[in-house]
């Protein structure tokens, strides 16, 4: 994917990533934020109902390979799964649709974004990692969308495979015949919802969620289903703080079934750039002006990260 023509994008998208180095260390070779991963392997499988949503390729054939990673929140390769920082947790979907030809889908564990902008990012940045406790506290009180985004955070979860995930960002869904509607991802474990109380947390290992995630792949494979919850006329489309109401429509896109972990795990964890923006038939960005921005940092962080030293 190429960079955006765009300067000021391309300004703000450095100071995003200098932010990140300032709060969490430099880690050549490793991702700004989520720095701690795992990549597994699988299928995706579509729906019944998914032809009726998008034309998209991998929602009218019969299944597609994917590439699915986990991963903590932070830029710190080694941050302690049980550490609060650590949430949200990001899960991120690649769909394999030919050699050099795939679409994305990036989301975390929190159903909300402090921020409606790439500037408001920003400053949402600067402002949770003041030295000054008091002055975190008042800089949260006063913006509303940070203050919202916090207050989701979840607990942490017992598995990566029971956890809910969040595309925050619509998109634009067009079927076979030409019908057009906005919808935004949710990713639903098979394996249900858990979380775990501070003391049971607290008592965890370091890397128990990798851990655990590696027992329960020698189990059988690791199912989530894609849903995409649709807008109506009027509802906002172009602002990942704005949630829809409940009550508006669910399409189920399909399975997705994890089965190992990715081979040349460390040297592929440098090489994959997730695109939010999918490119391709059928699912087009919204306007939602953190699109072009998070592309803007993924590429220039992966393309950083593909050159770094292997550790």
């Amino acid at each position: 994917m190429p960079l955006p023509n765009d300067e000021k994008l391309i300004a703000l998208s450095e100071e995003i990533l200098k932010q990140f180095e300032a709060m969490f260390g430099s880690h050549p070779g490793f991702r700004p934020g989520h720095a701690k991963g795992i990549l597994l392997t699988g299928t995706f499988t579509p729906s019944s109902a998914a032809a009726s949503l998008t034309r998209a390729q991998h929602a009218v054939q019969a299944s597609t390979p994917v590439t699915v990673r986990f991963s903590d929140s932070t830029g710190v390769p080694l941050i302690p799964d049980n550490d609060p920082n650590a949430d949200p947790r990001g899960m991120a979907i690649r769909f394999n649709l030919a050699e050099h030809v795939h679409t994305d889908i990036v989301a975390h564990s929190v159903n909300g974004f402090p921020a409606t902008t790439g500037q408001e990012f920003l400053e949402f940045l600067r402002g949770v990692t003041q030295s000054d406790q008091a002055k975190v506290q008042a800089f949260v009180g006063s913006h509303p969308k940070a203050l919202a985004f916090v207050q989701a955070i979840t607990p942490l979860p017992a598995s990566f495979a029971k956890e809910k995930y969040f595309g925050l960002t619509a998109m634009k869904f067009t079927n076979k015949d030409g019908v057009s509607r906005y919808g935004r991802y949710t990713i639903v474990p098979e394996a249900g919802e858990e979380h775990l109380d501070a003391a049971t947390a607290a008592a965890k290992g370091p890397d128990y969620l990798f851990n655990e995630l590696n027992e329960r792949l020698a189990k059988g494979p690791i199912k989530f289903k894609i849903t995409v919850q649709v807008a109506e006329d009027g509802d906002v489309v172009n602002d990942a703080t704005v949630h829809w109401p409940a009550e508006r429509k669910v399409v189920e896109l399909g399975t997705i079934a994890l089965t190992s972990t990715v081979a040349n795990h460390a040297h592929e964890q440098k090489q994959i750039i997730f695109d939010p923006i999918p490119r391709l038939d059928g699912i087009e960005p919204s306007d939602d002006p953190l699109l072009e921005l998070r592309a803007a940092v993924y590429l220039i962080s992966g393309r950083r990260r593909r050159t770094a030293p292997e550790q």
